[in-house]
């Protein structure tokens, strides 16, 4: 199964490392999960016009099975793609660290959501999903 996961960028690349464990959990389970900081824009390295960055993010998320936010920190551009997403026909799943707020725009639309105290936690969620 492929994903894409949509995370609040940070143009630090703090995250980064959140990112990768995440991607790490996933792949366990059997889920190729790819971002567009870390995948596409090879952590900061590569830069897009916003224009383009955001036209290649529907084409990335059209070439995906489902669209994972995760969602611990908000963000506008999240909102933009579970919606395309959504708009498609692409599965959203939302996870999220406890105690963070989920719109109830964004319950509307996925599919589950799965809150995590750990990264590690998150296995279960993948496993679920990859079958």
């Amino acid at each position: 199964m492929k994903a894409l996961m949509s995370i609040k960028f940070h143009e630090d690349g703090s995250n980064t490392n959140q990112i990768k464990e995440i991607a790490q959990v996933a792949k366990k389970a059997g889920v190729e999960l790819k971002t567009i900081f870390v995948d596409y824009e090879k952590e900061g390295k590569k830069h897009f016009q916003p224009k383009d960055l955001m036209q290649m993010t529907f084409e990335v998320i059209e070439n995906n099975d489902i669209l994972i936010v995760e969602l611990s920190e908000k963000g506008v551009g999240l909102g933009i793609e579970a919606g395309y997403a959504f708009s498609k026909n692409i599965s959203v799943y939302v996870i999220a660290k406890k105690g963070s707020d989920v719109s109830d725009t964004l319950k509307g639309i996925s599919k589950e959501i799965f809150f995590y105290e750990n990264v590690s936690d998150l296995e279960e969620f993948f496993s679920k999903i990859s079958i």
